[in-house]
């Protein structure tokens, strides 16, 4: 089992710890590697987006895989469980996974409200290959975060982990579960998605990754064995998206 966690670069102010962490990985640092900041001025999501935080209120965390093997072909998978068995672990929050990378999340105590239905964005994953060398395994983990500081356009959408949890127990559950799920078997990774699918059976758009024209919308059919999405579009056509952007009709 792979063991992250140490070496360890922290950082106060960073641009993006992807950026750092992949300079360590070009340069060779050994698989478990991470990088932590307080903050970050250029933290990247997927597809050009950024992603930022009030200075020490989330964790922001990238980790080294070395090298890569067959057996982490479904990685893009099986980070996201990592991180939601982490947050379970930590407060009484039920984790959900939207195709591919956002951790949902809600209270299990509360009473379920459309936003929680529909998904409340607790984290996200980000992750940079060159195999068969290594990987960089990029975390984005809202931690302590008030409704207020969120940007105004993720404000309803977005939540934190909240339970007087702080940004380092996060970083010991996050190290421990990724250890466990990075080399985890393909059918328990697969087997493990679909049982926190939060799009199975949800009316989806996308664009990128299936269809002639690359967007489309239908009812998304879980993964298939390769990790890709499956959907069904009305015409009853099956399209299988191995990439793209996600979005459940209506918003979300």
């Amino acid at each position: 089992m792979t063991s992250f966690g140490r070496p360890r670069r922290h950082l106060r102010v960073t641009d993006s710890t992807n950026e750092r962490a992949r300079e360590l990985a070009i340069a060779g640092a050994p698989g478990g590697t991470i990088v932590t900041a307080d903050e970050q001025t250029a933290g990247r999501g997927r597809r050009g987006r950024t992603w930022s935080a009030p200075a020490g209120k989330a964790l922001l965390c990238s980790a080294v895989l070395a090298p890569l093997g067959r057996e982490h072909a479904l990685l893009p998978l099986a980070v996201p469980l990592a991180v939601c068995e982490a947050v379970e672990s930590l407060a009484p929050i039920e984790c959900r996974v939207k195709w591919p990378n956002d951790v949902w999340a809600r209270e299990l105590e509360a009473a379920p409200s459309e936003a929680d239905v529909r998904g409340r964005k607790l984290a996200g994953v980000l992750i940079e290959a060159q195999p068969p060398a290594w990987a960089v395994i990029g975390i984005g983990l809202n931690v302590a975060i008030e409704p207020g500081e969120f940007p105004g356009d993720l404000r309803q959408p977005a939540v934190s982990l909240g339970h007087g949890v702080g940004v380092q127990d996060a970083l010991g559950a996050v190290c421990e579960r990724l250890g466990s799920w990075v080399d985890a078997a393909r059918k328990q990774v697969l087997a493990e998605f679909t049982r926190r699918d939060g799009l199975a059976g949800r009316e989806i758009s996308w664009v990128g990754g299936g269809g002639a024209a690359g967007e489309g919308s239908g009812v998304a059919r879980g993964i298939d064995e390769r990790g890709n999405l499956t959907v069904i579009t009305a015409d009853g056509e099956t399209v299988s998206l191995g990439a793209g952007e996600v979005q459940l009709n209506g918003g979300g």
